[in-house]
């Protein structure tokens, strides 16, 4: 049962538990969220249920505690050492959305899978408080932990597209001096002095408006971007903060919004996602948007979602959340950390 809602929904105790002895015998997988998507609409403040079986394919879901964010490799790698990797197919994964390394959390998992298996998911939510998230798996529900489910069998078929729809503007910097998710130099000057200079007028709105321009992040030797959205700055000491590392011997590049870029990327998204390898229409569409891509498009949030039902057809279950990150694959990697995104998982069952 993938269950998504608000903190106050899944904080509400009578109301989970009403939720589970309506389905006693339903496995439950979810998380805070920054807002709950069901169909083609987009709510905040409620708990949207989506049951899902399978004809032939077999799950098994896991928890594992995540006390803090250097830790997060050492979770990731033990979560996937302990799935059973005969026959896997993909791995869904929900985490705690602060205090957490997501990058080294997809790499813990991604590294010790068999080759071939795919990861996709996201981080959890707390609307726009960033205070803390909760995770469910089976019937557990806390905070600070990372939950998967783990799929398995050959009848399974798995489509994944993720796009921001962000446009580039301004040179690409080097970056000369960077920890985690902490950017200290790009050029060799503070990072903070580069990205104000980018950013001209719109600097004074520091650092609200760094939503509207995240940081492209492309390393050396033309690999694929991954984007980054920026939590906060100091102004001390120069720095700039965002919600995934920024590696250095990396090039950064400032994008900004264009609200009709951003449907359009989720369209193209979904597009990728319908790209099953045995031509099977998809029963069910997992969406994780972010909730920087919320805070931009406001009134117009749910287009994006209208965007993907008009690709992917009347069909589909559409059933997902906004995020403080999404988790798919970027190239040749299994799975990585992304932001500003809207990723999409479809599911489609041979014979089912």
């Amino acid at each position: 049962m993938l269950s998504f809602g608000s903190p106050s929904c899944i904080r509400n105790q009578r109301l989970i538990d009403e939720i589970f002895a309506r389905w006693p015998n339903a496995s439950f997988f979810g998380c805070t969220t920054a807002g709950e998507i069901h169909d083609t609409r987009v709510t905040d403040g409620s708990l949207v249920c989506t049951a899902v079986t399978f004809a032939t394919t077999r799950i098994i879901s896991r928890w594992q505690a995540l006390p803090s964010a250097k830790e997060s490799l050492a979770v990731g790698t033990e979560l996937a050492r302990g799935l059973e990797s005969t026959n896997l197919r993909h791995v869904l994964v929900l985490s705690n959305g602060i205090d957490v390394h997501g990058t080294e959390l997809v790499r813990g998992l991604t590294e010790n899978l068999p080759s071939g298996v795919s990861v996709t998911g996201g981080l959890s939510a707390d609307g726009s408080d960033f205070h803390e998230t909760l995770v469910i798996s089976g019937r557990e529900i806390g905070p600070r932990r990372v939950a998967v489910i783990a799929l398995y069998g050959p009848d399974l078929e798995v489509g994944i597209g993720s796009i921001g729809g962000w446009d580039p503007f301004g040179p690409e910097h080097l970056i000369t001096r960077a920890e985690g998710n902490t950017l200290y130099t790009l050029d060799g000057r503070p990072a903070l002095k580069v990205y104000e200079a980018s950013l001209g007028e719109h600097a004074a709105s520091l650092p609200p408006v760094g939503l509207h321009y995240p940081l492209a992040i492309r390393r050396a030797g033309r690999e694929p971007t991954v984007v980054r959205t920026l939590l906060s700055i100091n102004r001390e000491g120069g720095s700039l903060t965002f919600a995934g590392d920024v590696p250095e011997g990396s090039y950064a590049r400032v994008l900004r919004a264009s609200f009709d870029r951003l449907v359009d990327g989720a369209m193209v998204a979904a597009a990728h996602s319908v790209g099953l390898r045995r031509g099977l229409a998809p029963s069910l569409a997992l969406l994780v948007s972010c909730l920087g891509r919320k805070m931009i498009l406001q009134p117009r949030t749910e287009e994006e979602v209208e965007g993907v039902r008009y690709v992917l057809g009347p069909e589909p279950i559409l059933a997902g959340f906004y995020s403080y990150g999404e988790i798919s694959p970027i190239g040749t990697r299994n799975g990585a950390l992304h932001n500003q995104t809207m990723t999409i998982t479809t599911f489609a069952e041979r014979g089912s």
